[in-house]
Formats: structure tokens, sequence, C-alpha cells
């Protein structure tokens, strides 16, 4: 069975599971590659309306695969040790690469991609788990999702975004109590910390979420995909950057098909149909 799954639904949702049950999906063997072979795809797809990220079984993600750590912390040191001399930097370089890729085909396409992204979480989302559902536009949470940063109980410093967006949704001093302290937090407090959207309760609480996810689906995909920029750019940029890219976004979305539906639309008396277009 893959490491990561995707399903293109009807409703225009391209639903991604991260698909390593056994190890709480954490972050090994073919995870993140697939997991930004199918964020790209869906991007890609003008089927796919909405991109939703959950995991397989108990957990949402564990974040990175600790035995893999391991391993991995003996063959780099079995590479430096046969150089000749033995190079720390040429190890600690590539490593640095291969971050930086999984970093930017998994957090950043989540966070700056066209569609909306959601991150629908099912149960533990630690450490670059958390980082990715932090990734994403929208956290829904099911009756067992549980949030920690988790890094220092491993003595790392954190990856995948995750000191960028968790302080801009809690503010900077919780984000650091969050991050010094790996504080484990159920979805109520994520829902009270601003950092959850939605908690759903009861049985049938993962399809309430798939339906959020195809409400928003249902939307004009085009004009969200100006909102996210518009969105990103007011996170780093000063006030009249973000007028002037407004200005540009919003006189672009007037004259699209899903703007000119909407105000028929309302003439009409009835719900519009958008096309992303």
């Amino acid at each position: 069975m893959s490491d990561c799954l995707l399903e293109k639904r009807p409703d225009g949702v391209g639903l991604i599971t991260m698909n390593r049950p056994e190890s709480l999906n954490a972050m090994g063997g073919d995870l993140v590659p697939l997991l930004a072979e199918h964020i790209a795809d869906c991007e890609e797809d003008s089927a796919v309306r909405c991109i939703a990220l959950t995991g397989a079984g108990r957990a949402f993600c564990a974040g990175g695969d600790v035995r893999g750590m391991q391993r991995r912390n003996e063959s780099q040191a079995a590479a430096a040790a046969s150089e000749e001399p033995p190079s720390p930097i040429n190890v600690l370089e590539a490593g640095v690469r291969d971050l930086r890729m999984r970093q930017d085909g998994t957090s950043l396409r989540l966070h700056l991609g066209p569609k909306p992204t959601v991150a629908i979480v099912n149960g533990h989302a630690v450490g670059a788990g958390m980082s990715l559902a932090l990734a994403c536009d929208l956290r829904v949470c099911g009756p067992g999702a549980k949030f920690g940063t988790a890094f220092r109980n491993v003595g790392l410093s954190g990856d995948f975004g995750g000191s960028y967006f968790l302080q801009r949704l809690v503010g900077a001093g919780r984000a650091r109590e969050l991050y010094l302290t790996a504080e484990t937090f159920d979805g109520a407090r994520a829902l009270e910390l601003g950092i959850a959207n939605r908690v759903f309760a009861g049985d049938d609480w993962f399809d309430e979420a798939l339906a959020f996810c195809a409400k928003i689906a249902s939307g004009p995909t085009a004009t969200y995909a100006r909102m996210k920029s518009n969105l990103n750019l007011a996170a780093t940029s000063g006030l009249q950057a973000v007028l002037d890219q407004e200005a540009l976004h919003m006189r672009m979305s007037g004259m699209s098909h899903d703007s000119r539906e909407a105000v028929l639309a309302f003439v009409e008396k009835r719900e519009p149909n958008f096309q992303g277009r």
C-alpha cells in the first residue's frame, strides 16, 4: 500500500491521506515525496477545487520518523567518516538541500498554492505534522485531535514552517511557549487559541469535515487564489503594496465568469453556479 493516497472526489475535493498508520503517519518512507506529488497533481487538475489533507488510522501525522532519524544519523556519520578528510560541512549542506526541497514541495505549496487547503485533523498532529496542518489555509478537527510542537522532546528546533505559521495564528508569546514547552493540547484548546477553525464531534465527524471542504470547493476558486495571494502579501508587506494588489485582483475578479454569474444569480434570486474561472 502506498505511503500517501490521493482520492479525487466528485464534489471537487482532492483528499490526500498520509498512509503510514503503523507509525502514526510519521514522515518516513515515501510519504513526503508522494505528498508533494499529490499536492502538485491537485494544483494542476482543474477538477480539484479544494485540497484536503488527513491521516490514516489514529493520527494525522506524528512528525519526523524518529527511527528513521537514527538510521539517517548513522548513515551521515559513516559518509562523513569515509571522506578524506571527513567533511561534516558536506553532510550538512546535503541535508539542508534535501530538507528545503521537502518543505518547498509540501508546506510552501499548501500555503502559497492557488487552491484552498484544509487539514482534517483526525488524531495527533505533532512536530512537523503540526507544521503541515498549520501550513493549510484551514484546520478542522475530529474528537481525537491532538496538537503539539514536540520538537524539544527530540532536541530539534523545528521545520516545515511551524515557527512561521504558529506565531501568526496565536501571537509571538504563545508560539514561543508552545515551542519551548512542547505542550500537547486537544481540538477544543486549538479552537480557543485560534489554531482550529472548526471542531466536529460524533461518529459522523469525518463526513461533516468533508462536507465543509465540499462547500469550499463549490466556491469561486480562481477568486480564492487571489484572496490567498492578498492575504499572504499582507502578512509580510506594507499597506500600500496590499492596496495596490487588492485593486488589481479586485478588477480581475470583477471581469471573471464567476463574478458575472454571482451577480446574475443575485438578480435571479438563486444560488450561483461557480466554475472556478
